[in-house]
This record gives structure tokens, C-alpha cells and sequence, in this order.
């Protein structure tokens, strides 16, 4: 059975296996699943078995969800034997150099090959630098499976555009993009995706084409945060509140409503150092990218900075002052602390020698004690006093406080207790309470 077999073969033969069942991987196996048989693979056994039970650690996806009669849940690399469509969407990180690491890529081509079929098509969806499908994933492929791409399987990209913690933009909802070697593979990507994307398929014209396309996706909202970032600096020096500048400003239609904050996560602060590796390999300075990398990556420690600014201004004793810091996850509303940029900020705030606690009910005490910080499980209650709180990542559980609580929270309501508000979440509703105030 060769590629071309395959392809003209009706949709629902298909047996489809996804590889890597993170943010991006296990979406897509359930809703799959509902359509065709689908296994859905990852390394971690300790995973599989937690999924099997009913229990997404992620906090994206219910129990009823991942008891699909046709989603077989799997550690068992043999049973890719089975899959003639594999998908495979495992994270793409960077180094301590911030240079791809292509590691979990390249071993998860190496186990897809070793169980190969003829005929089958591979599709990638994690994010990297154009090239990097042909260029590098589908030569251990063919060395792994024995097997020659364009004859006996074919291989093709697909995007992810999963985005943690939202309900609105979900698999179903958003564009899929799809490419390939060739027009009959694309086009039964395009019919597999079809099953479960009801906003559209678009078909690019080439690999490169949607992985460049990706890459920048996430590139364009880095540097659109940067550059808020960098405003709020320049706005702070000059004595002007950035929400108001931000609030004036978007009264023209063509003003682009982004804020400035914490850049954390798997793909924003990532995402752009494969597309500088690759610039850079073809003797290309990205200057505008690496600014926006720069400017992003040091706005925790900035508004920890601030944060010893303030309780100077307020007469407090900086060693030892006790600080509490609302949030650990990388975003709101997900319970997720990799790659979060609140660790630069609380490293900042012990380097001047106060005294920093952290409670993050989403992220949960387990995972605060384990990066070995001091958790406070319910502050709100625990009758603790603090000299500056840091909201750092307003989760809706922080946003339905009201303003009293964070007030108990602080040594003194003389006005001299310092709330730092990250995102400006509590600005409204604060009034005019007196307190030393801030937000970027």
C-alpha cells in the first residue's frame, strides 16, 4: 500500500494517532475521537494513567470528555503501528542560550518512524522555523522507519493554534491551516481537520509557508506587548498613567487595544528565538524581534523594582518587609507555572532582601512549595499582614475579592500599604482608597 492508496481511501478508514498529549495533543485526540478511532499517545505513563481516570492535569478538559468510546488512551509506542494518520504535537522549547531545542521534536519523529507504516501521512503541528519539517523531522523518519517520504508516507504541517484558558477561541472555532509534500495529502488533511474545525480550512501553498506563518502569529503579539511595555516605562518617567494614554488612544478604530504585562508561557516568549535562529543562520539580524524579546523578558524584575520603590516611598524597611505576590501561572485562569515570568520578579524582590510569600490557588501549594517558595494556601483568611501586596496575575478568584480583603491584607490602612496591580485589574473598584497605588 503506497501514499497514493491511501489517499483515495474513504475518510472513516482512517485510524488516526496523536503524539504528545499536552495543551495542543489532547484537544485534538478527544475531538477526533468523536469522528474516528483515534490513540492518543504520550511518553508519561504517569499521564496516560491520570487521563484514563478521568483527571487532565491541565484543567482544560472534563472527564467526560476523555471517555470517548473510540480515544484510546496509550504509553505504548507499538500501537502507532495501528494510526495511518499521526499527528504529532509535542513542545518545541528553547535552550538556556535561547536556542531551539528540538530534542522532544526529533525523539518523537524517531518513535513515530520506528513504527511507520507504509503509506501513512505524519503531520506536525508543534511551532518552529521554516524549514524545519523537511529539514530536519522528516529525515529521521525516513532513517527511523526505513521508509522514503513521497513515495511510501508523506508528511504535512498543521499548526497549532491552541490558546490555555480560553473558552471562546477553542479548536473547533479557529482557522486551521494545512500543507503538505503534496495536493492529495493536503487535501485529506484538510477533510481529517474538517471533522472537527468548523471555522474553515486553509490550505497553504507549502510546509515552509505554515510554519512561517505560525511563527509569526506569535511573534506579531510579542512585539505588540513590547512595545506597551516599553510605553509604560517611557510613561512612567514622564508622570502619565499608561491606561488612560492606552484609553484615549483607542478611541481611533485603527488602534490596536493591547496592554502591557507578564510574558510568560510555552509560546510568546518562546516562539521568536526560532525564527531569530533561523534569520541568523541565513546571516540575517532580527533587531525589531530580539528588541521586543529584551524588553519583555525584563518586565518582572522592573516591577519588582518598583515594588521596593514604593515601600521606600512609604517608609517601610526594605530587609525583611514582608511581601505577598497574588499568582504563579504564567497566565490567568491556568494552572500552569512553566516559563512564567513571576519567578524573575519574586527573584528580584528576595535579591533586595524582603520577605516573599506566594499563594496561587489555580496553580495549587503542591507546585508553589515544589519551586521552593513559601506558600500561603488562603491568605484572605489567614490573618497574615503584609507590607506590600503584588497582584501579579489577576485570576478571576483574585478579581472577585473585594476591595476590603486586599485592604486586611496590609499593615497599615493609613495609606502608607503598597498594592501593586500588574494588569490594573483592581483600579476601578480600589476608587479612591488611600493607599500607594500601582500598575504598569
Amino acid at each position: 500500500m503506497d501514499s497514493i492508496d491511501l489517499l483515495i481511501d474513504p475518510i472513516d478508514s482512517i485510524r488516526v494517532a496523536v503524539i504528545g498529549l499536552g495543551y495542543v495533543g489532547l484537544p485534538l485526540a478527544t475531538a477526533l475521537a468523536q469522528h474516528l478511532p483515534t490513540i492518543g499517545f504520550d511518553v508519561n505513563p504517569t499521564r496516560i494513567q491520570a487521563l484514563r481516570q478521568g483527571a487532565d492535569w491541565n484543567g482544560e478538559l472534563h472527564a467526560d470528555t476523555l471517555s470517548a468510546p473510540h480515544l484510546h488512551l496509550t504509553d505504548d509506542p507499538s500501537r502507532l503501528r495501528e494510526a495511518t494518520f499521526l499527528i504529532i504535537a509535542v513542545p518545541t522549547p528553547i535552550d538556556r542560550a535561547k536556542r531551539p531545542d528540538l530534542g522532544p521534536l526529533i525523539e518523537a519523529s524517531r518513535l513515530v518512524g520506528a513504527h511507520l507504516r507504509p503509506g501513512a501521512i505524519v503531520v506536525y503541528e508543534s511551532t518552529v522555523y521554516p524549514g524545519c519539517t523537511e529539514e530536519v523531522c522528516l529525515p529521521v523518519l525516513e532513517q527511523a522507519s526505513g521508509l522514503q517520504a513521497g513515495r511510501d508516507f508523506t508528511v504535512g504541517y498543521s499548526p497549532e493554534r491552541i490558546n490555555p484558558g480560553d473558552t471562546v477561541h477553542t479548536l473547533d472555532r479557529v482557522v486551521k491551516i494545512v500543507a503538505s509534500q503534496d495536493a492529495a495529502t493536503t487535501a485529506m488533511m484538510a477533510q481529517v481537520y474538517g471533522l472537527v474545525v468548523k471555522a474553515g480550512i486553509y490550505q497553504a501553498p507549502d510546509i515552509k509557508t505554515a510554519e512561517a506563518a505560525k511563527v509569526i502569529e506569535n511573534i506579531q503579539r510579542d512585539l505588540n506587548i513590547a512595545l506597551m511595555n516599553e510605553l509604560a516605562l517611557l510613561f512612567h518617567r514622564l508622570g502619565l498613567r499608561t491606561h488612560e494614554v492606552l484609553k484615549a488612544a483607542g478611541t481611533k478604530w485603527n488602534f490596536l487595544p493591547f496592554e502591557p504585562g507578564l510574558v510568560g508561557g510555552h509560546c510568546i516568549p518562546v516562539d521568536p528565538y526560532y525564527l531569530t535562529h533561523k534569520a541568523e543562520e541565513v546571516g540575517y539580524h532580527p533587531d525589531v524581534i530580539l528588541a521586543g524579546r529584551r524588553i519583555n523578558d525584563a518586565i518582572g524584575r522592573y516591577v519588582a523594582r518598583e515594588t521596593v520603590r514604593l515601600l521606600i516611598q512609604a517608609g517601610k524597611v526594605i530587609k525583611g518587609a514582608r511581601v505577598l505576590v497574588l499568582g504563579l501561572a504564567f497566565k490567568a485562569n491556568v494552572r500552569d507555572a512553566r516559563n512564567t515570568r513571576v519567578l524573575e520578579l519574586i527573584d528580584e524582590l528576595t535579591q533586595h532582601g524582603l520577605d516573599v510569600a506566594v499563594t496561587d490557588p489555580v496553580v495549587g501549594s503542591a507546585e508553589v512549595q515544589r519551586l521552593g517558595l513559601r506558600d500561603v494556601p488562603d491568605p484572605f483568611h489567614a490573618g497574615h499582614r503584609y507590607d506590600a501586596i503584588v497582584l501579579a496575575v489577576p485570576h478571576r478568584v483574585f478579581q472577585d475579592q473585594p476591595v476590603a480583603a486586599y485592604l486586611k491584607l496590609l499593615h497599615d490602612r493609613d495609606g502608607s500599604g503598597v498594592l501593586v496591580d500588574v494588569k490594573g485589574v483592581l483600579r476601578e473598584a480600589l476608587g479612591e482608597v488611600k493607599l500607594s497605588y500601582w500598575s504598569l
